[in-house]
């Protein structure tokens, strides 16, 4: 409880600090953000039996809360962690708690209108950074309860809760074409929303309960074929949209070019995160006839995800459209394991996940960093980054050859061990995905090269003309982790994958 309850309460004492005190307010948000932290890592010790005796018909959490929520419908506030979701849940905090700590040094301006008048930033450009802080908490409630709900309904109110505050940050303190990339979020997540009741209606009504630990023991059992395919279809068209999934990811460039740097890096980081876990946790998890029947069509749509998101990369001469549509291809990556519906290509999908929300989270931060020093994100005007700033050049291609999937980074696993299980997965349509995935991979080494010859070699561009601010120390102490978590996660895999052996194991087994 303290998990969500932190984030909770100090979002409350952020946004009801006094705008005279907005710095104050941006710290009550970093220390309610470092409590869910340290929350997040207090949920390793786990309370449940050793691997071997744990009974393999359901979602054994390490800790649940389950109270009564509404009687007369039989729902329950019931929450609770097991190896699937807690890494998922230390990013989340993780990330959240990084880009608190970046906005005690960073705010963006805020655009005021008055009638009559141009737009200007409000001087000075950080009395509204509390609120920015404060609605980031609210996000991280929001996605956080996503992975640690065990009862669908609840499932779908958390799922909500992260949509209004999250147009908020785009709206409020993004790029020039904030408003139109904010309105094309929430129309798309609406639709996949809708969908997503209408497929937990179909589930609850039929099932006769909406409780996940229960659903997942039943593997299906009371739910007839036509209707696990129907439901099925339904929740995979609404994760395929938060995923998101070709060709329902047109919402995605926009939202990431127009956001702030932390919005961003919230949203590729762990927000995009909820549809590939909804469509494991409960998709799969709750209608497994369903899946098997999709199953190829989703191996398809992902691999197509992975070729389309490579392809318009290599077209692109903006840097946050460029990593707004590497993600694309990478959670393409993430969904093609999950089509496999086995074992490697689960856990691939999972460590993908992780290490995409390390290595896409980084690279927004250097590309916020780059854009406030240049004012522009035109790769054709930012030549010559290394001969200005060696140390930012130096990041970015780290940053880039860890997302291009380079072996000994946090990037390689997910991605490689993908194709591995398509291939496993056997037959021509399998086989034939495995080796377009692959050379998907290929595309994402020939675009992350041609960005950083691009920024980073050749003659010093118009951009860099100027003096350029050094490093400050709220960029060294917020990127530094995930630097090094791309490398720790790269060396020992294990850190995550051995966490989900036994879930992953048993979902394959039904």
């Amino acid at each position: 409880m303290v998990t969500l309850a932190a984030p909770a309460l100090g979002a409350a004492g952020a946004a009801l600090v006094p705008a005279r005190a907005d710095r104050l307010g941006r710290l009550v948000a970093t220390v309610a953000a470092a409590l869910a932290f340290l929350a997040s890592l207090a949920l390793f010790h786990r309370t449940i039996p050793p691997m071997p005796t744990v009974p393999r018909s359901r979602i054994v959490p390490w800790h649940q809360v389950d109270l009564r929520w509404a009687p007369g419908l039989d729902l329950r506030f019931h929450i609770g962690v097991d190896g699937i979701s807690y890494p998922l849940v230390v990013l989340t905090a993780l990330l959240t708690l990084i880009c608190c700590i970046y906005t005690l040094w960073a705010v963006p301006a805020v655009e005021v209108v008055s009638p009559g008048a141009q737009p200007r930033s409000t001087p000075p450009p950080y009395i509204a950074g509390r609120l920015l802080a404060a609605l980031l908490l609210v996000i991280e409630v929001g996605i956080l309860g996503v992975f640690l709900a065990l009862d669908l309904v609840l499932f779908f109110v958390f799922f909500e809760i992260v949509l209004l505050p999250m147009y908020a940050v785009i709206a409020g303190w993004g790029g020039p074409g904030r408003r139109h990339a904010a309105r094309k979020f929430v129309l798309y997540t609406l639709a996949g929303s809708v969908l997503l009741l209408v497929g937990v209606f179909l589930v609850v009504t039929r099932a006769g309960t909406a409780d996940l630990v229960k659903l997942s023991a039943a593997h299906g059992a009371g739910l007839s074929s036509g209707l696990q395919l129907a439901a099925f279809v339904l929740l995979a068209l609404a994760f395929a949209v938060k995923s998101p999934l070709w060709p329902l990811h047109t919402w995605l460039p926009d939202a990431h070019t127009e956001a702030p740097t932390v919005g961003s890096v919230i949203l590729a980081g762990v927000l995009l995160k909820m549809g590939t876990y909804g469509l494991l946790r409960i998709a799969v998890g709750v209608l497994p006839d369903g899946a098997r029947r999709v199953a190829p069509v989703l191996g398809v749509l992902a691999v197509a995800a992975i070729l389309v998101g490579g392809l318009v990369c290599l077209a692109q001469t903006e840097l946050k459209r460029l990593i707004a549509y590497s993600s694309v291809g990478h959670m393409g990556f993430v969904l093609l394991g999950i089509a496999t519906l086995n074992a490697t290509g689960i856990q691939a999908a999972l460590i993908g996940n992780i290490a995409h929300g390390i290595i896409t989270g980084l690279l927004f931060f250097l590309v916020g960093a780059i854009k406030d020093r240049a004012h522009t994100g035109e790769m054709t005007q930012l030549g010559g980054l290394r001969e200005r700033m060696p140390r930012l050049a130096g990041l970015l291609g780290y940053a880039a050859i860890a997302s291009l999937g380079l072996p000994g980074l946090a990037g390689f696993w997910g991605e490689a061990f993908a194709v591995v299980a398509a291939l496993r997965h056997g037959g021509p349509l399998w086989t034939v995905l495995a080796v377009l995935a692959a050379f998907g991979g290929a595309l994402a080494a020939a675009y992350f090269l041609r960005l950083l010859r691009r920024v980073s070699h050749g003659p010093v561009g118009p951009a860099f003309a100027g003096a350029c601010a050094p490093l400050s120390a709220g960029e060294v102490v917020s990127w530094a982790p995930l630097v090094v978590l791309a490398l720790a996660v790269g060396l020992v895999p294990g850190v995550v994958l051995w966490l989900a052996h036994g879930p992953v194991m048993e979902l394959v087994a039904r």
